[in-house]
């Protein structure tokens, strides 16, 4: 099967997510088929809610159009390197891959910080592809911070 990238969804509602006041961050959630089941961006402002990062969401609605609290074989398509919040529901799913675009040094939970995944303790490790858009996606955190400032 031919590799196919969602990385552009994921893009699309991080500018979305900015568009309303949230941090720019954006996930797509794909079925083994390569349906896309949920798209999301961050709302913790709107839903008043520290965990409504868009990877979160986005496993979320997955889970429920799945009917369990499992999604072997999916992807997870992420604008940004997940915090250990995320990292921890990615493996408690049991997402297979994990794409995201820029790094996050400071709050980052695969490569850097906690590094969930590299731990004994892990209940599952997903392949972890790191740098996909990660130029345009790192411009988008940088813009929306910048206005801010």
């Amino acid at each position: 099967m031919e590799f196919r990238s969602y990385m552009s969804l994921a893009l699309d509602e991080a500018r979305a997510a900015a568009d309303r006041g949230e941090v720019p961050v954006g996930a797509v959630l794909v079925a083994p088929d390569g349906q896309v089941v949920a798209r999301a961006g961050n709302r913790t402002r709107e839903l008043n809610d520290p965990s409504a990062h868009a990877e979160m969401l986005a496993i979320r609605a997955g889970c429920a159009a799945a009917g369990s609290e499992r999604l072997p074989g999916h992807d997870l398509y992420v604008t940004l390197e997940p915090c250990a919040m995320c990292a921890g529901a990615i493996a408690a799913a049991r997402i297979a891959r994990v794409y995201y675009g820029a790094s996050d040094p400071k709050s980052g939970g695969v490569a850097h910080g906690a590094r969930v995944f590299s731990h004994a303790q892990a209940h599952h490790v997903p392949e972890v592809y790191d740098g996909i858009a990660g130029q345009e996606a790192e411009a988008l955190l940088k813009a929306f911070f910048a206005q801010r400032r």
